[in-house]
């Protein structure tokens, strides 16, 4: 009788512990389920213009808003085929192309923000018409070592250096670390002796 008083007493703190997780959360999926609430929130007040550097940095193409200036006074962002200034204020419609971190980002504004928000409501925000990017090499990084192998010896930084680019073949060859016309080398024969020492 105890373990059945036990598991009745079990059972209800379940049952309780359910009801107060039920009502004590709300899932926002199913409030907002396109993340509007949020683009609404973010959106300029009536009669209000957005900046095209603002709403770059608003629908997270850029880090900073400054960057985003910075891309808009070099001439990175054009808004309809023309470079822009980044005071231009961005109308829904407008086709702004941002070359930024070495490719083309192409978007049609479907809402404009003036305030940053997250990733999947940013997304919301623009039709992205920008080609693929483009492949990342796949090649093994030089010159990583094993964790606790110590510190290099000057052959091994020779030879990682020579994986590198920047050293010529090992063991002293034609333009390697011990040729005699490397102008990094300077010989002992061309030193002058000062007026107290000798030669």
């Amino acid at each position: 009788m105890a373990s059945e008083s036990a598991g009745e007493e079990m059972a209800g703190a379940d049952a309780v512990d359910t009801g107060a997780e039920d009502t004590g959360k709300l899932d926002m999926g199913k409030l907002d389920p396109g993340g509007t609430v949020a683009a609404d929130a973010a959106g300029p007040a009536n009669g209000e213009t957005v900046r095209i550097d603002s709403w770059i940095w608003s629908v997270r193409l850029v880090k900073t808003r400054s960057m985003g200036a910075a891309a808009c006074r070099g001439g990175h962002v054009r808004v309809n085929g023309e470079r822009v200034k980044p005071a231009y204020a961005v109308r829904v419609g407008d086709e702004v192309r941002l070359r930024h971190a070495g490719r083309e980002r192409i978007l049609v504004v479907k809402r404009v923000i003036r305030k940053r928000v997250g990733a999947p409501v940013a997304v919301e925000c623009y039709v992205d018409n920008s080609p693929p990017p483009p492949p990342r090499e796949a090649v093994a990084p030089i010159g990583i070592r094993d964790r606790g192998t110590g510190r290099p010896t000057k052959r091994d930084r020779r030879e990682l250096e020579r994986l590198r680019g920047f050293g010529g073949p090992p063991d002293g060859g034609p333009g390697g670390a011990g040729a005699p016309d490397d102008p990094g080398k300077q010989s002992n024969t061309g030193k002058q002796s000062g007026p107290g020492k000798q030669g």
